[in-house]
């Protein structure tokens, strides 16, 4: 298996030269596991499917999409060791989703990172799941190797979004842009518009193929608004040009 903790040489450094792209609702399709592989790891440390208290959980995860899923459970369960097994639980539940053939690239996103990776750019893709979760999505979609850097929340200090780590780490570790604000962001949560903008992104993309509407991103720092993440080549491409002297 391909470590991609360890970032390849970049290529260049250009403007607009690192992409920083979410998985789950993003890149990848995984037509609603979170809530699927929550259910099930509740279930397993005793909350009652179909109760109050089960509902008000299972809200709580739908309106955090995109955070770390271990803040999420630190929430939800209190004690650190009860947070670290609903964590655990929830991490071999959707690997049980995954590996059941449930996830999906989102339609054009293997094409686009292709593309902007050709273009020059370095593309780096986070998650807020813990590592061994994104490599089995990895593996899985048969993407390892596919982007140049592959980062979880315990790779960049261990805070996830919202915080602005992941895409700091790619930023330092891949040297692909010489300013941060010529970093690129794209994701389909709130959570990953504040990640874009508290890193100082030149551009945050939100995309809709996910958990939040363009009301949300936009409210939480979306420069872009795209449909999917197949519309991101060509958005960088006309940025560059008019970017560009005498443009």
């Amino acid at each position: 298996m391909t470590d991609n903790r360890t970032p390849r040489t970049p290529r260049t450094t250009r403007e607009h030269g690192l992409i920083v792209l979410d998985m789950a609702g993003t890149t990848v399709a995984d037509g609603g596991l979170v809530e699927r592989a929550f259910e099930r790891a509740a279930e397993r440390l005793g909350v009652e499917p179909g109760s109050a208290d089960h509902a008000a959980k299972l809200q709580y995860v739908r309106d955090t999409m995109g955070e770390s899923k271990i803040s999420v459970f630190r929430h939800l369960f209190g004690a650190e060791d009860l947070a670290r097994r609903a964590n655990s639980a929830f991490e071999e539940a959707y690997g049980e989703l995954v590996d059941g053939g449930l996830i999906a690239p989102v339609p054009g996103a293997r094409e686009a990172i292709e593309k902007l990776r050709a273009d020059g750019r370095t593309v780096a893709l986070t998650t807020g799941f813990a590592r061994v979760t994104q490599d089995a999505i990895l593996d899985a979609l048969g993407w390892q190797g596919l982007a140049d850097l592959t980062l979880c929340p315990a790779d960049a200090g261990g805070r996830g979004r919202p915080y602005p780590d992941m895409v700091l780490a790619a930023f330092l570790r891949t040297g692909a842009a010489a300013d941060v604000r010529d970093t690129v962001v794209a994701g389909d949560t709130s959570y990953d518009m504040l990640s874009g903008v508290r890193s100082g992104a030149g551009i945050v993309a939100g995309v809709l193929t996910g958990a939040h509407d363009r009301a949300a991103l936009t409210e939480h720092g979306a420069t872009h608004v795209l449909a999917s993440i197949a519309e991101l080549p060509a958005l960088l491409e006309h940025a560059d040009q008019e970017r560009e002297p005498g443009a």
